[in-house]
């Protein structure tokens, strides 16, 4: 009996071993991808075929077995462990690795290692009888085995876990499936963006014909063109841009400068905010606040402030929110994001693995860094000194190319491929990082695939949707509740 347990094992053993170094490079990125292993996926990597053959080879001398089967035993523990935690405590589970246990179910998986954890305590027993040797008695070393070797998995999972979500070795996570493809409409042209939402409609604006707005519902059923009137409110606009936020619409112009105000329910405007200052671009916080990026000074560096038309002052800027590394301008371009029911401003910049978040008063709350390694913008500045103008030299690295808030969560385009990535997934589809910026955590990615090799222009997420445009059609995704179940409405 002891003899074809340890058989048992032998092939078990050398058979996983060998599967996985054949096929090495996807052993290591599924195991970049488990939710238990992904911070020390390089050596696990290398550390378990080796471990397994050397078990194999120990059970087959019969000097060794001994040893050999409460490795075994050990080594069992560890994987019925990592199925357990994983499958019970884990945020989500991976796909299957390892020849033909691919096939199976994590919890028939979970039931065939409990199997070989009773036949290697079984073995054990045996061997015990037939040797007679203190050192495997089986009452002491088979609850300390059966003990150390959980508590070691438990270790990696809790350490993981915490250097994945705060110092992320730039390995990303993708659960199955945390959007699924809905459906899709033809708009005919490729000028919308995404204005904004409320309640089941969300509306696109257009580069082209600024002063309309396209509904559209949840699940793009059903769509209704909405013509502003500016009703008195006379303004020689450059470059208006709109912004649904609940029920409330504005249209805001920081070349001119302006902002309009007014109600969905009718489509009017009923406020215009008066003194506010230039800006490049902006979002409202709350009904009478907006934030916004300005520049200022003989360099025109980038500054952030909050603008406020029922406060005096009204304008409040923080010149420690951006953080110059090279010129002020083009390192500290990026994104501006808003969430009216946090009532927080997020700044994400471009060029660089960082992002802001700060109150409505224009107060620092935090700074969190995104999963990739540039932490500083790699460009080149040139300056024309007969016209006064700095100018690119160099096509720069862009590293965060879009982003959206919805709630707590951060959305971002990302274009550096993280380590365990095959590049034709990077040819195939666009990559999305989810943040929590409450907790400065990394939580999953996940990727939308490119529509005939068209490229994904921009994104919108709700608190049940994701939106896409790309070149003339909206696509409609639905998120999953790994992704629902993050999102905390503070």
């Amino acid at each position: 009996m002891v003899e074809i347990i340890s058989y048992l094992y032998v092939l078990l053993f050398v058979y996983a071993a060998v599967s996985k170094i054949l096929d090495f490079e996807n052993f290591q990125v599924q195991l970049g991808q488990s939710p238990l292993l992904s911070a020390f996926a390089v050596g696990v990597a290398w550390l378990v075929p080796g471990i397994e053959l050397l078990i194999a080879i120990a059970l087959i001398i019969p000097k060794f077995r001994s040893i050999g089967l409460l490795a075994a035993l050990s080594l069992m523990t560890m994987f019925t462990a990592y199925i357990f935690i994983m499958l019970h405590f884990s945020s989500f589970v991976p796909c299957s690795c390892g020849g033909i246990l691919e096939k199976m179910s994590w919890n028939v998986h979970l039931a065939f290692n409990v199997v070989f954890v009773i036949l290697a305590v079984v073995a054990i027993v045996l061997d015990y009888k037939k040797t007679g040797r203190a050192i495997f008695f089986p009452v002491r070393s088979i609850p300390i085995t059966l003990i150390a070797s959980t508590v070691i998995v438990i270790f990696l999972f809790l350490s993981s876990e915490d250097i994945m979500q705060h110092e992320n070795p730039f390995i990303r996570r993708y659960p199955q499936h945390p959007v699924t493809f809905r459906k899709s409409i033809d708009l005919k042209f490729n000028s919308y963006y995404f204005a904004g939402s409320s309640d089941d409609k969300i509306y696109l604006g257009n580069f082209t014909d600024p002063l309309h707005l396209l509904e559209v519902d949840t699940i793009l059923q059903h769509r209704k063109q909405i013509k502003m009137n500016l009703n008195g409110y006379n303004k020689h606009y450059k470059m208006v841009k709109m912004v649904v936020k609940g029920d409330w619409f504005y249209l805001m112009d920081g070349s001119a400068p302006f902002i309009l105000k007014g109600s969905i329910k009718d489509w009017k405007i009923t406020k215009e905010f008066k003194d506010c200052p230039y800006f490049s671009i902006a979002q409202p916080l709350d009904h009478d606040l907006i934030a916004f990026r300005a520049n200022r000074g003989r360099k025109a560096i980038h500054i952030l402030g909050v603008f406020n038309s029922n406060s005096i002052p009204k304008v409040t800027y923080n010149h420690k929110l951006l953080q110059q590394q090279i010129d002020g301008v083009f390192d500290t371009d990026g994104i501006l994001l808003s969430d009216e029911k946090q009532k927080k401003m997020v700044y994400l910049y471009y060029y660089r693995n960082e992002f802001i978040v700060a109150d409505k008063k224009a107060n620092l709350l935090s700074r969190g860094k995104t999963i990739d390694t540039i932490s500083k913008a790699q460009i080149k500045i040139a300056f024309l000194k007969d016209r006064g103008e700095r100018k690119m030299s160099a096509p720069p690295l862009i590293v965060n190319e879009s982003a959206v808030m919805c709630q707590n969560l951060l959305f971002v385009q990302s274009k550096i491929p993280g380590r365990f990535e095959p590049e034709k997934l990077w040819k195939q589809a666009e990559i999305i990082d989810v943040y929590d910026i409450n907790r400065k955590a990394y939580l999953m990615s996940f990727a939308i695939y490119k529509n005939r090799d068209k490229k994904l222009q921009y994104f919108y997420v709700t608190p049940t949707h994701l939106y896409a445009l790309i070149s003339n059609e909206l696509f409609a995704y639905d998120l999953k509740q790994i992704i629902k179940k993050e999102m905390k409405d503070r």
